[in-house]
């Protein structure tokens, strides 16, 4: 797993003894197969070997033989033979959760960043070595052909991470877990840098198709959109309601098995794509009106055409919402299938049934789950209402209030006129229970209420979850705390058990064995690798931080990481790259409150004080960015362009040398964070304090032995209990400080006025230094910092450069840097996606392992 030795020329300050202590490679078990439930072990067929299987698909599948073949089809014969053994445990394991009429975890999210899936599947399944054995026989490199995967085109940022983060640890963890979402034909978008600007292109991942999916032939789903709504009299004598004059589009369903890790249990993620229900209109086609005959087939099928419409039109709003509903609906379906293999009745689908909503986005399921109870299957409102109340359960990942997803009511009863009589309802009936148990002041219920009545009228969707779930989590401590005491303050009181957090965590499958093999080695080679099912087992390399060896053996790990990073970038981006440099990271999607604009105000520091003085002593600095900006996104664009401009100009002064760059690496996906993550010295975490709900970048630094520098926001907060606060670097305003400020009259000028060095930078982005062919292009970011400068940079700025000059004194000083390094990583357990899961299964979702039997 180790990579190709051409990068392992280490320099002299490291001893060849530690090298071979890194690089020895300790056999990992021998592949015992695993039959499918068809067979006892020893009926397996000997055609079922991996060897076989792989030469197979390559021959039958790819109509290649070992002449032909080439690398790309290599990975593609390789991943469907994994995905065949995937399969047989699959086949298990849903059968144990339908003979056992377990309860189950139904995860719905409109975003999962799966990243590379073939090398985790390998770990997860220990194929790992027999991969590596099989290819070499046939001349092929397994790190090599790993490249020839594209990223699943399913998510943007943290919300899709986190949940393929959590498919991970639901398998890993032996619970009966699916995920749901849509199968997007293009993800976000390829990102590209011209003139310094980020330039948008498609991302058309499935263009090669997808080894990992799988056609469910006999699983699609009506979904409706428009219409209308009759009133009909039921066969009981009780009104009800049809919805009549539909749009009608097919959700087909595609299956990606989720292998837990060393055990028998395969999970599901389930992906919708909408299909037409008919190809085309043959009258229209035959009278030869040929864009008439198909248009019906290219508006059904463009609802999971692509991954984050732009909803700044209506047309991107309609078709946002549309995906919304789309998934929902056809999962609910799929879901009340599921539970009718052993139900003849609802009385305990709140019992079998654990949904819980990821972000606001499949809120829409929770009137559609009423729709369907009420008319479809016949139910009373109140027995629809406790069943569905007793179901969902729902994850908010936002503070910011403007970030609160709301729908125009005039466009959701066109799209959906059945589910706004349901939410108008839902309303009326929760505002009287206000009214009777909580409050009668007029302020109090229009803010607790499901329906703004104000700017136009809206649908409040976090309230409709709120009101909805029998649960609703944070993230992180501070993100919950804010949610219970300021976004949602009436709601807690109102309902003070229905709140709780659960902090956030990352997989370390992934995000250490897969991504980091080398810091992997030095530390299973010392306690084991426990630490891969147990976090928590890494504390035991405290008692080695005072090891002079093992303290060697983690620089080594981390300079051989650089060098691999140092590879990628000088072939990208041709900058060379000093290795001994302080390599100081912030690679995430680009907002305002993520402040990576305060990040180049620090650069354009370091760049002032070396033109001061050419010959200072200064440690030398590698400052990466990476990150994509939302293509209606003005601002947070612009300081892409920023970035690359200051970057322009300091990488190419020859005052700086090798003492500062700066990389901007584009077209950030889970991939290319494999391979920053391990390589960085320095993680940014500086969110204005009170707006990052949890992060879990900050995570997976900490993991892979970098230092944090970071506001007390989200889970930085966390992460600085469990190292210590002498083992982070902590600057800026807090959260209620930052309340404080404003409501005291914020004045960003007289931070400008009063620090030259910050004067000095902020004039230079204003006198167009770093833009003279494009003067005044960054006007508006000056603007915005003088002006009211909401998210705190100027009053932040001189705190975070005292921090960072500590940093740089600690960095000279290389054994107690690692030695903070070590505790970091040894503290770090808390933070496992295992924890957060075992949370939910425990605190929420009520939830059981269930162990599949090998035969």
């Amino acid at each position: 797993m180790l990579r190709p030795d051409s990068i392992l020329n280490l320099p002299p300050k490291f001893s060849s003894k530690s090298l071979e202590r890194l690089m020895s490679k300790k056999p990992d078990s021998t592949f015992n197969g695993k039959p499918s439930i068809f067979f006892t072990d020893k009926e397996v067929p000997t055609s079922y070997s991996l060897s076989n299987q792989f030469a197979e698909h390559l021959e039958f599948r790819l109509i290649r033989d070992r002449i032909t073949a080439t690398g790309e089809d290599a990975y593609y014969a390789l991943s469907l033979a994994i995905r065949d053994k995937l399969v047989r445990k699959w086949l298990r394991t849903q059968h144990q959760y339908n003979q056992k009429d377990v309860k189950r975890v139904y995860y719905l999210s409109l975003e999962y960043l799966m990243g590379r899936l073939l090398g985790n599947s390998l770990i997860n399944m220990d194929y790992y070595d027999e991969c590596y054995k099989i290819l070499k026989e046939d001349g092929y490199s397994l790190e090599e052909i790993r490249e020839f995967e594209h990223d699943m085109g399913l998510g943007n940022g943290g919300l899709g991470r986190l949940a393929s983060c959590y498919l991970d640890s639901m398998a890993t963890l032996e619970l009966p877990a699916y995920g749901y979402g849509i199968r997007y034909e293009y993800g976000i978008f390829n990102q590209a840098v011209e003139n310094g600007a980020q330039v948008e292109y498609p991302d058309h991942w499935l263009q090669k198709g997808n080894p990992w999916d799988i056609l469910r032939r006999d699983l699609d789903y009506r979904v409706k959109f428009y219409g209308k709504t009759n009133k009909v009299l039921n066969p009981d004598g009780t009104y009800g309601f049809e919805w009549v004059d539909t749009e009608d589009v097919l959700a087909v369903a595609y299956d990606i098995p989720v292998p837990g890790y060393k055990n028998d249990t395969v999970n599901n993620l389930r992906l919708w794509q909408a299909k037409a229900c008919s190809d085309f209109n043959f009258k229209e086609f035959n009278a030869g009106d040929y864009v008439a005959a198909v248009a019906s087939k290219t508006d059904s099928e463009t609802i999971s055409k692509v991954l984050y419409p732009n909803d700044s039109y209506l047309e991107g709003k309609f078709l946002r919402l549309k995906q919304q509903y789309f998934f929902t609906s056809a999962t609910l379906q799929d879901i009340i299938r599921i539970y009718k293999i052993n139900h003849q009745t609802f009385d305990k689908f709140s019992e079998k049934n654990a949904i819980q909503l990821n972000d606001t986005h499949p809120v829409i399921a929770i009137p559609e789950l009423m729709r369907i109870l009420i008319d479809d299957e016949k139910l009373s409102w109140e027995k629809a209402w406790q069943i569905t109340s007793k179901t969902f359960a729902y994850t908010n990942h936002t503070v910011v209030p403007e970030a609160l997803e709301e729908w125009s009511l005039q466009l959701f009863e066109e799209l959906l006129p059945r589910h706004i009589q349901i939410v108008y309802e839902i309303n009326r009936r929760f505002i009287e229970e206000v009214r009777k148990n909580y409050s009668t002041d007029p302020n109090i219920l229009t803010s607790m209420s499901i329906i703004n009545e104000k700017d136009g009228k809206s649908v409040r969707m976090a309230n409709l979850a709120i009101v909805g779930s029998f649960a609703v989590n944070g993230v992180a401590a501070l993100h919950t705390e804010i949610l219970k005491t300021r976004i949602f303050s009436h709601f807690h009181k109102m309902y003070p058990g229905k709140f709780i957090n659960i902090t956030n965590g990352i997989t370390p499958r992934r995000w250490l064995k897969t991504a980091n093999p080398f810091l992997s080695k030095v530390i299973s080679d010392k306690i084991g690798e426990g630490w891969v099912y147990d976090l928590d087992e890494l504390r035991k390399l405290e008692r080695r931080v005072d090891n002079p060896e093992f303290r060697e053996e983690f620089r080594t790990a981390k300079w051989l990481n650089k060098k691999l990073l140092i590879n990628f970038i000088e072939s990208d981006n041709g900058i060379k790259i000093n290795p001994e440099s302080l390599f100081d990271v912030q690679i995430k999607r680009f907002h305002e409150y993520k402040r990576q604009l305060l990040n180049v105000l620090h650069i354009i520091t370091l760049y002032n004080r070396i033109k001061e003085n050419p010959k200072i002593e200064m440690v030398p600095r590698t400052i990466i960015f990476a990150g994509k900006a939302a293509p209606a996104y003005f601002m947070a664009k612009l300081i892409i362009k920023l970035i690359n401009s200051v970057a322009e100009v300091i990488n190419k002064d020859p005052d700086v040398g090798d003492k500062l760059k700066v990389i901007f690496i584009r077209n950030y996906s889970v991939t290319l964070a494999e391979k920053i993550i391990p390589a960085a010295d320095l993680s940014e975490q500086i969110s204005m304090a009170g707006l990052e709900a949890s992060g879990t970048g900050n995570m997976k630094f900490t993991l892979n032995g970098a230092l944090t520098i970071g506001t007390m926001d989200g889970a930085n907060i966390e992460i600085r209990e469990e190292v210590g606060e002498e083992n982070i670097f902590i600057f800026g305003l807090l959260a209620d400080e930052v309340l404080k400020l404003k409501s005291a009259g914020y004045s960003p000028m007289k931070h400008y006025s009063s620090n030259p060095s910050l004067k000095k930078v902020i004039d230079m982005i204003t006198s167009d230094f770093f833009s003279k062919t494009e003067p005044g292009i960054f006007k508006p970011i000056v603007d915005k910092l003088l002006g009211d400068d909401y998210y705190c940079l100027l009053a932040d700025y001189q705190s975070y450069i005292d921090e960072q000059d500590k940093v740089s004194k600690l960095y000279t000083d290389q054994e107690e840097w690692t030695k903070k390094v070590i505790l970091n990583v040894a503290r770090v357990g808390k933070f496992s996606s295992d924890r957060s899961i075992k949370e939910y299964a425990t605190n929420i979702w009520k939830v059981e392992q269930i162990k599949i039997p090998q035969s």
